[in-house]
């Protein structure tokens, strides 16, 4: 049974993720809590690694919530599940794509989902910052994370407006890991 939800579940997210990793982040997080495989604190966790380690972010978080339910094969069949439909769409587009791609109505759904697609981005960054940072249902502030936050972002403003320099993802996680492992240490 473990083998259909993986599968069902995951493939539920490969069909419905658009726009990369970070749309597909509610996705998955609704997948994983209502299958009960994660807490949102894990989950949370499993982001950043997923983030920080080499190759895509839904395919990390599908092969590691596969391994933490059912080892190696249940591994392979989340992370099959998840590309199945990327796979099977780029099959599909390749095979029509010059006419497909020049379309009037095709340029404006991609035009259109790109707006809704930075909504969704952002709202899934102030949740996480939320849940990580300001207490619920009786928990108690987090101080640690609350100073990183503000840390970063004061970070990013000094490099943007006083350096005139954008930090690249990499900067910003290499900032954030020496920021973290100076507030945790104190």
């Amino acid at each position: 049974m473990i083998y259909l939800d993986l599968f069902y579940g995951f493939l539920r997210v490969g069909c419905f993720a658009f726009g990369g990793a970070y749309g597909a982040i509610p996705l998955i997080r609704d997948v994983v809590l209502s299958y009960g495989w994660l807490n949102e604190e894990t989950l949370a966790y499993m982001i950043a690694v997923s983030e920080s380690t080499p190759g895509p972010i839904m395919v990390n978080l599908a092969t590691y919530i596969g391994t933490s339910q059912d080892g190696f094969l249940g591994a392979v069949i989340a992370t099959l599940a998840v590309v199945l439909p990327s796979f099977a769409v780029i099959l599909a587009v390749t095979a029509i794509m010059s006419k497909f791609l020049r379309s009037p109505y095709v340029q404006a759904i991609m035009g259109g989902l790109k707006p809704c697609l930075a909504g969704v981005i952002l709202a899934t960054g102030l949740c996480m910052i939320l849940s990580n940072c300001v207490p619920f249902w009786g928990a108690q502030l987090d101080v640690h994370s609350l100073i990183i936050t503000f840390l970063l972002a004061a970070v990013i403003i000094f490099s943007k407006k006083v350096m005139k320099k954008k930090l690249s993802s990499v900067s910003i996680i290499l900032v954030s890991a020496l920021i973290g492992s100076i507030v945790y240490c104190f």
